[in-house]
């Protein structure tokens, strides 16, 4: 089977590394819709990074932490080839022949010394700080976290993510020795961060979108899509990177690619009928500073109807609607202008189905 190869994300790729050049002075977020291919493009860029940069990514997609010991285990890369005591030392012998990691190295020795500790988060944040800064000595180092709000809500003598961003800011804002790129599809946790652990002025944005029209129909064009079949992709699906795949191994393999569009639509408007249906009958709660307000049935569907003629509209009005909406990943929040529209263009049509067969 022909094998899809990753799409150019020249502009992307061009904004990331101009900050790289720069002195690291800001915490990035790395954000967009679900599935617009914002940890394919970080990784792509980490395989063609020069030599002077050090980049460490760490992944928390999928992972189920529920104490310190779960994040631990994901943010470091323990070293079990014998104790170390000099950080140094052990950082000049790793980075001689040392390409991207998944996770920050350590040598087990320290990790358990860490690990037993009372004020864990203090002795992980000073090893950190110590390795960087001997990373730094010859190369830039690079701190990748995809998916950080998994640790949204784990406490460790109080939220651990505040005291993360905390440390993010050190190692920019104040000491600019790494870069700090946080990827996530969860505009709401932005939102809620930024807010809340005095984020202004010490971070920036950078929107992974879907494809446009013209990359989209390039990329088709490459597996053989005619035109036609082109338009019918962009009318159902626009340029979502995960539909676009989908769609060229339906095609690679001999299916009708209109067919497989208009079978995506018809389940998203199922999805969404059974979803208004259930909230006849329930009343989900959603938090807003700190207080529980209940999810209305109507709103939704006011909500709904405001997309029949727009494709955006304000995060303002129905906040908690809209909120629900979000987490259940039928509306993107972007948190630079405070707008919110459908995860996708799929959403979009399905969302103005229902309304019209309301």
């Amino acid at each position: 089977m022909k094998r899809i190869s990753f799409h150019d994300r020249e502009r992307e790729t061009g904004e990331i590394m101009k900050i790289l050049d720069m002195e690291p002075s800001l915490i990035t977020f790395v954000y967009g819709p679900i599935n617009s291919g914002k940890t394919t493009a970080i990784s792509h860029l980490i395989k063609e990074l020069p030599e002077c940069y050090a980049p460490f990514y760490v992944n928390l997609r999928g992972r189920f932490i529920t104490d310190y010991e779960d994040f631990l285990n994901v943010l470091f890369e323990i070293d079990e080839n014998g104790g170390v005591a000099n950080i140094a030392e052990y950082t000049r012998s790793l980075l001689k022949d040392m390409g991207a990691v998944s996770g920050i190295p350590i040598p087990i020795n320290l990790f358990e010394r860490i690990f037993e500790k009372k004020d864990k988060s203090k002795d992980m944040f000073k090893y950190i700080e110590q390795f960087f800064v001997e990373v730094s000595k010859t190369r830039t180092p690079i701190l990748i976290i995809d998916e950080l709000q998994v640790i949204g809500d784990l406490k460790i003598d109080g939220l651990l993510i505040y005291k993360l961003f905390n440390f993010f800011i050190r190692l920019t804002k104040e000491l600019h020795l790494a870069h700090v790129f946080v990827i996530t599809s969860d505009s709401l946790f932005i939102e809620q961060v930024y807010s809340e652990a005095m984020l202004e002025e010490r971070c920036r944005y950078l929107l992974v979108d879907d494809f446009d029209r013209e990359t989209t129909a390039e990329f088709l064009k490459g597996y053989g899509f005619t035109d036609g079949e082109v338009g019918v992709v962009w009318e159902y699906c626009g340029g979502k990177p995960v539909c676009l795949v989908e769609l060229i191994n339906r095609k690679l393999g001999g299916g009708d690619v209109k067919e497989k569009c208009e079978d995506s639509l018809k389940l998203r408007v199922s999805q969404l009928k059974d979803l208004l249906d259930l909230l006849g009958y329930v009343k989900p709660q959603v938090m807003l500073e700190g207080a529980k307000y209940d999810v209305e049935r109507e709103h939704v569907v006011e909500i709904m109807v405001m997309l029949v003629d727009k494709d955006v509209v304000s995060f303002g009005g129905y906040r908690p609607e809209k909120q629900f909406m979000i987490k259940k990943n039928i509306l993107f929040l972007d948190p630079k202008d405070g707008m919110v529209r459908p995860q996708s263009r799929l959403n979009l049509l399905a969302i103005r189905e229902v309304v019209r067969n309301a």
